[in-house]
């Protein structure tokens, strides 16, 4: 049984290696567009919550922005720390920044999803893209953005940001972890209409107005701890047209600096992939982890033979290739080593989110409470 077991490892594991080797080179990097002038007028929004740490880094690269026709939002939502007083000093100094701050949140949202819809509501451009507050820019991002989305007449680009920690650790488990995300959502096939793949980054999302309102804006999402993923979803759903790139070169960000500040981060919307649904989480999340990530190494060393050793090579052999490698994300060939590692974090993570939420009822997030049953009831894309 062991052996069988092997091979289909095996071939899952170089079947991946080559195929997201092929599937990879067939997303352009941004950076390397060729930015083309431009007209269309963009609102740059950003919510804001307790990013003192971050933010100066951030706003020096968005006053940066070479774009004639932009205007920056930033959405001050409830933060309790230097946040304010960072925002206050940039607008004073930069008039293209404007700052509008949340005092409370209303119910039936989540802060986030709500910070970003009034800044939607502040505006009129054209344009609209949404990122996040830890985001570095280069100064040709948003033209050579506009000039990518001018040239195939999109409604949707989302960008696959460069994501290096400080944390080596940390940097495996991502590589791991990208490559699950590549796998699940496909992004090379985004631009197909035909193909059913979607995506929507967090760091950026950049969205047509009409597009946006004919997908429902946020207010569609306003309890998704996934709306990035799910405005991508609900953007395509509803008829637009859509592309993601790399972003290395053009967007960067330190994520989380430590595993243990990952893990707590991924606590929050672990849960809400599977729609708060226990056995949908087992099935689909737990399980094929376990099976072709944790399991296959140690298994096939400790308790096989010569075959199985020769098998273990082949599936070590592919997880270097798929994860240790990658054209548009920080890794390192050493990365692939530890894949049963970082499998077994995401295990721990998916299994540790979905007991803490069934036994409170519900998630924190932000300081607020929300109940299952309200959670359960906004099922994003599933609403299409």
């Amino acid at each position: 049984m062991l052996f069988y077991y092997g091979i289909l490892a095996a071939l899952f594991w170089t079947g991946l290696a080559v195929a997201l080797t092929y599937y990879r080179r067939r997303i352009p990097f941004l950076a390397d567009v060729a930015p083309e002038p431009g007209t269309e007028a963009v609102a740059l929004i950003i919510a804001i919550r307790n990013e003192e740490a971050d933010l100066p880094g951030a706003l020096d690269t968005l006053v940066r922005l070479r774009y004639p026709n932009l205007r920056i939002l930033l959405v001050n939502d409830r933060s309790t720390d230097g946040t304010g007083a960072i925002l206050a000093d940039y607008a004073q100094r930069y008039p293209q920044l404007q700052v509008r701050t949340i005092a409370e949140l209303p119910a039936g949202w989540l802060g986030k999803n709500h910070a970003l819809y009034e800044g939607y509501r502040a505006s009129s451009e054209e344009w609209i893209l949404f990122a996040d507050a830890d985001i570095q820019f280069a100064p040709d991002t948003l033209l050579q953005a506009l000039t990518w989305s001018r040239r195939h007449r999109l409604d949707h680009l989302t960008l696959l940001p460069y994501v290096r920690s400080r944390s080596e650790a940390l940097n495996a488990l991502l590589s791991t972890f990208a490559t699950m995300l590549e796998m699940r959502q496909r992004p090379w096939a985004v631009r197909d209409p035909k193909s059913s793949a979607t995506i929507g980054v967090g760091a950026f999302n950049l969205v047509r107005r009409s597009a946006y309102e004919r997908a429902g804006t946020h207010k569609a999402l306003a309890l998704r701890p996934d709306d990035d993923l799910q405005l991508g979803a609900r953007i395509k759903a509803s008829g637009g047209r859509c592309d993601a790139l790399y972003g290395r070169g053009a967007i960067a960000l330190e994520w989380y600096d430590s595993v243990g500040a990952f893990v707590d981060g991924l606590m929050k919307n672990m849960f809400s992939v599977y729609n708060y649904r226990l056995p949908l989480l087992l099935v689909a999340g737990v399980l094929p982890t376990l099976l072709f990530l944790v399991l296959p190494l140690p298994l096939l060393v400790l308790f096989g033979g010569p075959r199985e050793w020769i098998l273990a090579a082949l599936v070590l052999l592919g997880q270097l290739g798929a994860v240790g490698t990658g054209r548009g994300k920080y890794s390192r060939l050493g990365h692939g080593l530890l894949v049963p590692a970082a499998g077994a974090v995401l295990v721990w993570v998916m299994l540790r989110a979905a007991v803490t939420n069934l036994a409170q009822g519900g998630i924190w997030w932000r300081g607020h409470f929300y109940p299952l049953s309200e959670l359960r009831a906004d099922k994003g894309e599933k609403n299409w």
